[in-house]
């Protein structure tokens, strides 16, 4: 596609969001609703069409040498399909984000205040390897009133064009335009830079769901406002009032439940006070589960399959199985090695003692803590906010999973009765 005909294209889809925008923002709940169901069952109906479209994107990836993590994040099988369908349900069970009354309050001349939550407007999302993001992300955007235009990556071109044309057939029943959800129809790279550079006047914001190359770019080019994350280097602590059998459990299925997914642990801790209990039983589960384990010379020296780790091993997102480990002297230094190396997505310690555990809720700065769970429960759909756009580490706006409520603003809505300022 020539430049001024890209240009042209992605004007026209900004000017078409804006329009579908200011309609969006007072749609009726039950008819975002109604728009919801009827793609949920556009998904299920469509089931062989979609996964024919996914087999064509496999097999692309395969041959284009994509790893085994990036092939992962890219297939759906009928279980994956079926989780986006019922994801699709979940966002329509949310309550309306929309005119939310935030705070209220009374000043003593009598004005009356209210906090009112309001769409963000017009996101763009820029993602690569998840086609679930397709559904995923149009869902929440239209629950929460705002349009979208959607870019996803060439690895899963054909996968979202499936799936976003299940989510027109639900626009098209509820009777809404197709504006509201629009897919970006080339995959040139160009399209992107238009996106970051290009089309602030019609943008509110951007969202990037992808690797680090792909983040920091939009994190660097932006000419608006961005919601994402630049890594997901997550880490469990077991501490020495960690119960074995708990600890194990909770380590491996952290890393290696899904190795390629930003809440999966990418660095072990273990007190040196229960390092002789606790750590030989933990990475022999790991190494048996197929996990590379790179470690300190504390590690190293339970099983000699453990590689030693580097400084740089410390600071890695991985996404594959691969896991970094070493002994430290207490949750003190878990909490600081944390401070240093880590990305401030997603920690868990592994304790018994209540009083250590919110020690480490407290202190430990990232978006996610967690006490005796998994890291993996990192996730808009396990937080019951039927699902996300992605886990955001900014400290502005919105932290942690991106669901409805993080895709609005708010205003200030005043009630007088002629008052007037002396």
């Amino acid at each position: 596609m020539e430049s001024h005909e890209l240009g042209a294209l992605m004007e026209t889809m900004g000017r078409e969001a804006c329009a579908a925008a200011a309609l969006l923002a007072h749609a009726a709940s039950e008819q975002k609703n109604h728009a919801l169901a009827a793609a949920a069952a556009a998904v299920r109906r469509e089931r062989p069409a979609i996964l024919a479209a996914n087999a064509r994107d496999l097999q692309r990836g395969s041959a284009r040498g994509l790893g085994a993590a990036r092939l992962d994040r890219l297939q759906l099988d009928e279980a994956r399909l079926e989780a986006v369908a019922a994801g699709l349900e979940a966002v329509r069970a949310l309550a309306d984000p929309v005119g939310r009354v935030l705070a209220s309050w009374e000043r003593p001349n009598g004005l009356r205040i209210e906090r009112v939550a309001v769409p963000l407007g017009v996101i763009g999302i820029i993602y690569e390897s998840r086609p679930n993001v397709t559904a995923d992300a149009g869902a929440l955007c239209l629950k929460s009133g705002n349009a979208v235009i959607l870019r996803g990556g060439s690895d899963c071109e054909h996968s979202s064009r499936a799936l976003h044309a299940c989510l027109l057939q639900g626009l098209a029943a509820a009777e809404l335009p197709a504006a509201c959800i629009q897919l970006v129809p080339t995959s040139e790279r160009a399209a992107v830079g238009y996106m970051l550079a290009g089309m602030s006047e019609y943008l509110d914001v951007i969202v990037p769901r992808g690797g680090k190359a792909l983040v920091a770019r939009v994190q660097q080019e932006a000419r608006v406002p961005v919601i994402g994350h630049l890594e997901g280097n997550c880490h469990v602590y077991v501490d020495r009032d960690a119960d074995l059998r708990m600890a194990r459990t909770i380590a491996l299925n952290a890393k290696m439940r899904r190795t390629g997914i930003c809440g999966a642990a990418e660095t072990l801790l273990v007190d040196e006070a229960c390092a002789a209990t606790h750590l030989r039983p933990i990475v022999q589960d790991l190494l048996e589960a197929g996990c590379e384990v790179r470690g300190d010379a504390r590690v190293q020296g339970v099983d000699a399959r453990v590689l030693p780790a580097h400084e740089e091993d410390w600071y890695t997102e991985y996404l594959d199985a691969v896991i970094a480990a070493r002994v430290v002297a207490d949750v003190g230094a878990a909490i600081a090695h944390i401070a240093r190396y880590g990305s401030a997505h997603t920690e868990a310690i592994v304790t018994e003692n209540a009083a250590t555990a919110e020690r480490f809720l407290r202190e430990v700065d990232s978006a996610i803590v967690l006490h005796n769970a998994s890291t993996q429960f990192a996730d808009g759909g396990e937080f019951g906010m039927g699902a996300e756009i992605g886990i955001s580490t900014e400290r502005f706006h919105a932290r942690g999973p991106v669901g409805v409520e993080q895709l609005t603003s708010y205003k200030y809505v005043v009630r007088g009765r002629g008052q007037v300022r002396p």
